[in-house]
């Protein structure tokens, strides 16, 4: 309930939009370069709210979003949306240094404003759609016009899904095609082909289908690294990166399966450390532009709860979910990040963290009480894994 709250108060009643956090300049690495302006509205931290948000059962919310959405996507070009919007719409951040300030623990530059809005990142996509997808579960078939803008924006995708980014993390480095917009690309035509199906609406079925099951071949051919045993951060990579812990849990791929629980082994070994878990690891391979080591990511530890839950660890996810509850604030507040040492760093509070945190809660509290309301749920008393996550 406090993170709900939270989240709730960082949502604009005004306009629908909801910002990532509430502050700027706070560092990821005390001292370092590594501070940026959260006080905007990305589709990914918005969609990812809503859906803890509708699982709440905030519809209102949701609802608002979606139209602050739709507005933009009326308003730009073929491709639909950008990655991020101010808070009342606007589409231009531009990034400006304040030089005249020494910053948190003399942490510099101090930044305003946020460059990456001029990213390309294909997730968000994945991310819009799924959002709408939960809207329409509640609310009912989209208005016509709506799915007119929606079904253009597919189509768009459905050309243009292998086109390499910046990645869900926003690297400043190169850009790769990323297994971070692969996987929600597959998001994205996946929904929107659920959509169309239940609520008999025009779009171009076949084509739509034949794209997301391409994609989802090309994520396990050409992001599947036999060595490591997992699905890797970008195409031909050795990397990993804590955001294939999505998979299981936007159901691309089933939690039993060989190459899964092989893939939850190496995030353990590799990213994990006690309860919380890196992002990924900078190397020379997946540099990403920036000077420093971060923390660990607290969303990301949240997920690496859900999906050990998920994939029938249930013991395990619940002992490090209370873990990190003694991580946030005399508030149950928590930031983007935390040090070995339990400091938090970067901008504070953290939609992000607070609703990887609902959906943590929500799915264990399905798995420790046996409820199969959820047709994803599944009997894990009776999973045998005689090697085990440990």
């Amino acid at each position: 309930m406090r993170s709900a709250l939270t989240l709730k108060l960082l949502t604009s009643s005004e306009y629908g939009s909801i910002a990532a956090a509430a502050t700027f300049g706070l560092p990821e690495v005390l001292g370092g370069e590594r501070n940026w302006d959260y006080r905007y509205c990305w589709v990914r931290d918005s969609a990812f709210t809503l859906y803890s948000l509708s699982r709440l059962g905030y519809y209102d919310e949701a609802e608002a979003f979606v139209h602050f959405l739709m507005e933009r996507a009326v308003e730009t070009g073929e491709s639909g949306l950008q990655i991020m919007y101010r808070m009342d719409g606007g589409e231009k951040m531009p990034e400006v240094d304040l030089s005249h300030l020494s910053g948190y623990a003399g942490s510099r530059p101090v930044r305003i404003g946020n460059a990456a809005y001029q990213q390309r990142q294909m997730d968000i996509y994945g991310e819009f759609l799924d959002a709408l997808y939960i809207s329409t579960k509640a609310r009912g078939k989209p208005a016509y016009a709506v799915w007119t803008k929606i079904s253009r924006i597919v189509d768009w995708l459905s050309r243009n899904w292998h086109l390499p980014d910046r990645g869900i993390w926003e690297s400043r480095g190169e850009p790769k095609e990323y297994l971070s917009s692969r996987l929600m690309c597959w998001v994205a035509l996946d929904r929107a082909l659920k959509i169309a199906e239940f609520h008999s609406l025009p779009a171009d079925i076949l084509t739509w289908r034949g794209e997301r099951d391409k994609i989802q071949k090309t994520i396990i051919e050409e992001f599947w690294n036999h060595e490591v045993g997992a699905f890797t951060q970008f195409k031909g990579s050795s990397t990993l990166d804590a955001v294939v812990l999505l998979m299981p849990l936007v159901k691309f791929i089933n939690p039993r399966d060989p190459m899964w629980t092989s893939t939850l082994k190496a995030v353990r070994k590799h990213l994990v450390r006690d309860c919380l878990v890196k992002r990924y690891i900078n190397t020379d391979e997946n540099d990403d532009g920036l000077e420093g080591e971060e923390g660990a990511f607290t969303i990301c530890s949240f997920w690496y709860v859900e999906a050990l839950a998920r994939t029938g660890y249930v013991a395990d996810a619940r002992l490090l979910f209370e873990k990190l509850h003694t991580y946030g604030n005399h508030l149950g507040l928590f930031s983007e990040e935390l040090s070995e040492t339990g400091d938090h760093l970067g901008n504070f509070p953290q939609a992000l963290t607070h609703l990887s945190l609902i959906s943590a809660a929500i799915w264990l509290d399905r798995s420790l009480n046996g409820n199969k309301a959820d047709p994803g749920y599944f009997e894990f008393k009776m999973m045998e894994d005689p090697d085990g996550i440990y």
